[in-house]
């Protein structure tokens, strides 16, 4: 973690939610990580924003430094996690960003908190039709996935994250090698639940939101038919296509990624 940054805890949905700061009196901008990731995982990001905003990082329930609740933990529930985060901080209209699974939880909060965000931007998030839920054996699977990364020492899953992501940096490997080891188990059986169609969530967005995706072929899940009909549908919504990238299109395309986005967030 830099030097000035901060970290600390707030109390939202029923459970106690860690986050790091940057700190100053600027815009807030509150960062919701992926799936077995955890706030850090931001860090490249933050260091480049942290001169124009106040940038929160947050590990969500299950991850990180984060409470690991009984009960279910979907989209839902972590907007809600996100948006009581927001309140206890006194985030005055923040700008939010969700890579993944942190932008199922951006776009809930959005859709179910009108007026508490001011802008959104879903990383390779939103517009994707739903999956049947997982089934036991692929539930297992992702468990033994995750305790077979918590066997490995930093270095060793820094090592694997080198071979598995050539097109990541080097600064992109610790936050990612720690988060593996921070990571609750139950997290990884909880992910896939379904949720809301997307339809009927974008129908609630109130805020200008602005999704980012990448090569299908490459890992990308928001495809272009499904972000052109978003547009179409729902006039606060645009999206941005970054080549060269699958599913983690920062860590694979950071300079068209930080583009995109910096310019989104000037336009207020």
């Amino acid at each position: 973690m830099s030097q000035n940054w901060t970290e600390g805890d707030v109390l939202t949905n029923g459970i106690r939610m860690h986050y790091y700061r940057t700190g100053g009196d600027k815009p807030a901008l509150v960062l919701a990580h992926g799936f077995s990731d955890n706030g850090l995982c931001w860090t490249p990001v933050a260091r480049v924003l942290q001169a124009d905003y106040d940038v929160i990082m947050i590990d969500a329930r299950n991850h990180g430094k984060s409470e690991a609740p009984a009960g279910p933990g979907g989209s839902r529930a972590q907007g809600d996690d996100l948006a009581g985060l927001i309140v206890a901080l006194k985030l005055d209209k923040p700008a939010v960003m969700g890579h993944s699974m942190g932008g199922g939880a951006t776009l809930n909060a959005v859709a179910n908190h009108p007026g508490l965000i001011r802008r959104a931007i879903l990383e390779d998030s939103g517009p994707n039709d739903p999956r049947p839920a997982p089934t036991p054996e692929q539930r297992r699977q992702r468990t033994g996935w995750a305790e077979e990364l918590q066997t490995k020492t930093r270095e060793e899953i820094m090592e694997i994250g080198r071979k598995q992501s050539p097109l990541w940096s080097e600064e992109e490997l610790g936050p990612w090698a720690d988060s593996k080891l921070q990571l609750n188990i139950k997290a990884a059986a909880q992910i896939g639940t379904p949720g809301e169609p997307w339809r009927e969530i974008f129908a609630r967005v109130t805020c200008p939101m602005l999704i980012l995706r990448s090569d299908n072929d490459r890992g990308s899940g928001v495809t272009p038919e499904n972000a052109a009909e978003a547009e179409r549908l729902f006039p606060l919504v645009r999206s941005v296509y970054i080549p060269g990238a699958g599913h983690n299109i920062r860590r694979e395309n950071f300079p068209d990624f930080m583009a995109a986005v910096t310019a989104f967030l000037k336009e207020d």
